[in-house]
């Protein structure tokens, strides 16, 4: 297969635009393009061939009303973490898109597969959750391709997820996922241009 040479632009487009989105539109995504966002998960690489993500498709009113319970909760404890004009500033942002994204995903990691049979992995078992967080970006990119917009929810505590969802022992909870149409669009992180955090420029270093 050889690409275009117009490819490497795109790419960079779509990476470009690619944002974590915290407002959403409450418009419903259709199933078609939910299920190429699945398909697009399964062609992320893995450790072994594992395949180690099981994706948890939240649509009980319960459940999600649980997740935004325990986000208000994690939240509340973070802020305690800033004083001053720097907690004023916390208090204003808004951190997840839990209130009208139409599609949640609860994100685990397998810690112990049978697909791979263990290969590639004896000595960085770490490797399965980094298999986890490369599925995240494949849907992540495929999303953002249907203009689509998708934000992680971090602010949750994963042993809290993991019960929630009666998560078997050896499932490790990785992510929550807001998916949906979103409000606008923008090229900057939102940290960014409400100026909590600007981007850093990294580099590759020779050694």
């Amino acid at each position: 297969m050889q690409f275009p040479p117009t490819t490497p632009e795109t790419i960079a487009e779509l990476m470009r635009w690619r944002r974590d989105v915290r407002h959403f539109r409450a418009d419903p995504v259709p199933e078609a393009a939910l299920e190429r966002l699945r398909q697009a998960m399964e062609l992320a690489p893995s450790v072994g061939n594992s395949r180690p993500w099981r994706v948890l498709r939240v649509e009980s009113p319960e459940l999600r009303a649980a997740v935004r319970e325990e986000f208000a909760r994690c939240n509340a404890q973070a802020a305690k973490l800033y004083q001053g004009e720097q907690a004023e500033s916390y208090a204003r942002l808004k951190l997840a898109g839990l209130d009208k994204a139409p599609v949640q995903l609860a994100v685990f990691t397998d810690l112990d597969p049978e697909a791979g049979h263990g290969v590639g992995r004896q000595t960085m078992p770490e490797t399965l959750a980094q298999s986890t967080a490369m599925a995240i970006h494949a849907l992540w990119l495929a999303a953002r391709a249907e203009n689509l917009g998708l934000g992680l929810v971090s602010i949750l505590e994963p042993a809290t997820l993991a019960k929630l969802f009666d998560a078997p022992p050896n499932w490790r909870f990785c992510a929550y996922i807001c998916l949906g149409w979103p409000e606008f669009t923008d090229d900057t992180p939102l940290l960014h241009r409400v100026d909590w955090q600007r981007n850093i420029a990294t580099s590759w270093r020779r050694v």
